[in-house]
């Protein structure tokens, strides 16, 4: 882990590195324009063990333009969304305005901290008028300084997503960020596939981010499964974000790379041990394994042994457990002299040797 000691307080929740990471689920689209859905799915992201629930702010004309032309469809054959209108599927995805208040308030009474990504200054103002703990700009705002400075103006926290940025961009975004008046910065590394392989998702950058930026660094992870969001861990992330679906099989805009509640407790849960078994540096062994010192080797005598008789390795060995003379004195303690009678079975010592 790296050597920060930033603390940062998103509500009452400490982030930092000593902190075990602080675990967002993202509900993103996957609700299916169901506001009972979206319960469900809270309700069942709190009982995994999440700290914190994220929606996505904006709607379908905050988004992009409803004219039909290709400028405005997804043409890469490898994507999940292949051909769709980009008005069509933000319209899909969207999370309606009138459901944020009462979502929120759902996710607070379950213990949660709420919030969400604006995609536009007018979202800024209405999560403002909800009184959000902070918030999250995506990767692809990354670039859209107007609005990071809009964000950051509330002096609330900024978690900021950096996929495809490059450092100058990142550097940029950050500067931009404190100089509206926003101190408390968490940046993620973030791969902007979806689904995202662990061969692209390169989280060696997350110390180097951490060294560059001087900021507080976590994971925004579009890989299927938890490995290696439970990995970053050890890099020092301190903040993973992963998606959120009851059943990936019901669909979803984001489904395939989303988590279900089973895989979210999971994560929730390995994280955490993966951040507690980080410890500090320790030599010599714990103060728990000092137990375990008791069935390392020693030299015992395994012959009955008449006072005068020469210690060899027929009379001698060295086994567990270790209350005789560490293995390190074998050589030393060859050819010595029994200063007694000794029993086959004692641990030998130098005070039954001449």
């Amino acid at each position: 882990m790296s050597a920060l000691n930033k603390t940062i307080y998103i509500g009452q929740r400490e982030i930092s590195e000593q902190a075990k990471p602080f675990v967002i689920a993202e509900l993103s689209g996957n609700h299916n324009q169901s506001f009972e859905l979206a319960k469900q799915m809270i309700k069942a992201a709190a009982d995994a063990g999440v700290d914190a629930i994220k929606l996505q702010t904006y709607t379908a004309d905050s988004m992009t333009l409803n004219i039909d032309s290709d400028n405005f469809r997804i043409m890469e054959p490898d994507s999940l969304w292949y051909g769709r209108h980009l008005h069509e599927l933000y319209q899909q995805a969207c999370t309606p305005y009138e459901w944020h208040k009462a979502l929120f308030e759902y996710a607070n009474e379950l213990g949660l901290i709420a919030f969400s990504s604006p995609f536009d200054e007018g979202a800024v103002d209405f999560l403002e008028s909800l009184n959000v703990p902070c918030y999250k700009i995506a990767s692809f705002e990354l670039t859209d300084l107007p609005l990071i400075k809009k964000a950051a103006s509330t002096g609330k926290p900024l978690i900021m997503s950096t996929g495809m940025a490059t450092e100058a961009e990142i550097i940029e975004a950050i500067n931009t960020a404190k100089s509206a008046g926003c101190q408390d910065i968490i940046i993620l590394k973030c791969t902007s596939t979806y689904p995202a392989s662990a061969g692209n998702t390169n989280l060696i950058t997350i110390q180097d981010m951490q060294q560059k930026f001087n900021c507080l660094v976590g994971l925004s992870d579009h890989t299927t499964g938890i490995g290696v969001a439970v990995a970053s861990v050890a890099l020092g992330a301190c903040v993973i974000e992963k998606h959120f679906v009851l059943d990936r099989t019901a669909g979803g805009v984001d489904a395939e790379f989303s988590l279900e509640p089973n895989e979210f407790k999971a994560l929730c849960d390995n994280a955490a041990m993966a951040h507690k078994a980080l410890g500090k540096v320790t030599y010599g062994g714990s103060a728990a394994e000092e137990k375990s010192k008791y069935y390392r080797r020693s030299i015992f005598v395994c012959c009955d042994l008449k006072a005068g008789e020469k210690l060899t390795t027929d009379n001698i060995k060295i086994v567990r457990p270790a209350i005789g003379l560490a293995p390190k004195h074998w050589d030393r303690v060859l050819g010595k002299i029994a200063k007694q009678d000794i029993k086959a079975g004692s641990a030998l010592t130098d005070d039954l040797l001449v």
